[in-house]
């Protein structure tokens, strides 16, 4: 695990697709799950860190593209973690991942954006961000100005739209890539590239301008 930011940490040596670990009040939460094969290793790293798969009380699920939900049946599996995802994007973790999305427990819970998540690291707010992914949400610490932004913008190494091929409405994710801009964060957490810790606002309004 690699930390990122004081409460924050990325998983390491995925294939595609990041992973993020942040502290809470009763426990950890994870910020998607990557593919299939990230699960294992995301396991190994929390062990080497002194933790336990059962420290995870709370998965956050930015869309449902394979390379975010893959290790989510595995994820829910050994940790019996809460899986938070927006309502939009539970028909297709139904079709990955049956046995959570079917679950009446508190297993699943769904997000409409606005949201605050008290437990995790000091309050993080649920922004819908669709265009990706119909029901693409992105999670916000406002105090600490730190986003995880999904997929609405990626970093290969610069800032960039996500692939066409894979983005259901490009100019709906222009505009939420102005919606996140205009929050002028300070850290910026993507679901692929690494994170961006200096000049992040001024970055990030540069890149929405030209849209």
């Amino acid at each position: 695990m690699q930390s990122i930011v004081p409460g924050v940490y990325a998983f390491t040596g995925l294939l595609v697709g990041r992973v993020y670990a942040l502290e809470g009040t009763d426990g950890l939460a994870l910020i998607d799950s990557g593919l299939g094969l990230a699960a294992g290793k995301v396991v190994q790293q929390l062990q080497a860190s002194g933790r336990q798969p059962s420290d995870v009380k709370r998965i956050l699920i930015t869309h449902a593209h394979p390379d975010h939900v893959g290790g989510l049946a595995q994820l829910q599996a050994v940790t019996g973690a809460q899986v938070v995802a927006h309502a939009l994007e539970w028909p297709v973790i139904t079709g990955k991942v049956p046995e959570t999305a079917r679950s009446t427990s508190p297993v699943r819970r769904e997000v409409h954006g606005g949201e605050m998540l008290t437990e995790v690291l000091g309050g993080l707010q649920v922004i819908f961000t669709p265009g990706h992914a119909p029901g693409h949400v992105c999670f916000w610490q406002p105090d600490r100005r730190l986003l995880f932004c999904g997929d609405v913008v990626i970093r290969l190494p610069r800032l960039r739209l996500p692939f066409a091929a894979f983005t259901v409405d490009m100019d709906e994710n222009k505009r939420s890539i102005k919606k996140i801009a205009e929050l002028e964060a300070k850290v910026v957490c993507f679901g692929h590239g690494q994170p961006l810790t200096h000049d992040a606002a001024s970055q990030l309004l540069a890149f929405a301008a030209r849209f």
